[in-house]
């Protein structure tokens, strides 16, 4: 405080006081966040001790990392430091999240010992927004589907559902499998299997075929399959025969049956990365109860 008895103090004074810079102190007051009450008369920038609970709130403000212009809205009274403060928050929450993004493509990186390519490949793709996400898996979907008007529309919306929903905050893991399903669904061949497949799917349905026919064919095999196993039903024995029959029913084309869930083995990997990337728990995969068909109808059609 000068010695005059105006209880003022200079720019010096205000820095011994806080504990802050005298060129702090200045730039706050230059860029109009700390404005002088008065001028002395030799021109230099006085305060008074209201100034001195002002540039605690600055310097408080600032350490929690608010700019110059939020900082002058709050000290000034244009804004109320609550909703400041609420926009602040949100902005860090999107600073944070693209920070875990960014550790965890670094993270990926280090495991697989990608090359600089491989790694602006994932960081472009762990970067992009929902909505781009979700177009890359509509986009592979629409190509898919295109012209299987008879297709299992349950199958479509599933494809749709599964894969693009990377979460805010992903895992090294996450990230990985992501970048892997973003570029397997580009691949002209995992394209072509997967069209394959869902072609098999539409070939036996009808106009009047119910929604999700497909799925329950899964949790029927799975259903006859492990009971075969339970009982100890080898896939070579002749007992397999009812099992298939009742699966398939009788006189069904097997071959076209086995080329079709070789060929959903072939595009399981997509539902793989699509648990990892959602963060559910890897879904029951029924890989002996598959296999056992598998082996059962190689074993009946030379195939």
């Amino acid at each position: 405080m000068i010695d005059d008895g105006t209880g003022l103090f200079t720019i010096g004074e205000l820095a011994r006081t806080t504990g802050l810079t005298v060129r702090t102190i200045r730039y706050w007051s230059d860029e109009g966040v700390l404005t002088p009450v008065t001028r002395s008369a030799g021109g230099y920038r006085l305060y008074d001790t209201e100034s001195v609970a002002r540039l605690e709130l600055i310097r408080t403000l600032r350490e929690l990392g608010l700019g110059l212009d939020a900082v002058r809205e709050v000290v000034g009274g244009e804004k109320d430091l609550s909703s400041v403060a609420a926009a602040h928050v949100a902005a860090l929450d999107a600073q944070i999240r693209s920070l875990k993004v960014t550790r965890a493509v670094l993270s990926t990186v280090a495991r697989r010992g990608s090359s600089a390519e491989e790694m602006t490949l994932m960081h472009r793709l762990a970067r992009l927004s929902a909505a781009e996400r979700q177009r890359i898996v509509d986009d592979f979907v629409e190509e898919t589907f295109r012209g299987l008007d008879t297709a299992d529309p349950v199958i479509r919306d599933r494809l749709r559902r599964i894969g693009a929903d990377l979460p805010e905050d992903p895992s090294p893991e996450q990230v990985d499998a992501w970048v892997e399903l973003a570029e397997l669904v580009q691949k002209e061949d995992f394209r072509a299997a997967m069209r394959r497949m869902i072609e098999f799917n539409a070939a036996g349905r009808g106009p009047d075929t119910p929604a999700g026919t497909s799925m329950w064919f899964i949790r029927r095999l799975v259903e006859l399959v492990g009971d075969a196993l339970a009982r100890g039903t080898a896939p070579e024995d002749p007992e397999a025969d009812a099992v298939l029959d009742e699966l398939l029913g009788e006189g069904t084309d097997r071959a076209a049956v086995l080329e079709r869930i070789d060929l959903g083995q072939e595009v399981d990997r997509y539902r793989e990365l699509a648990a990892v990337i959602s963060g559910a728990s890897e879904p029951p995969r029924y890989r002996a109860e598959f296999s056992w068909v598998v082996a059962a109808l190689r074993s009946r059609t030379g195939g």
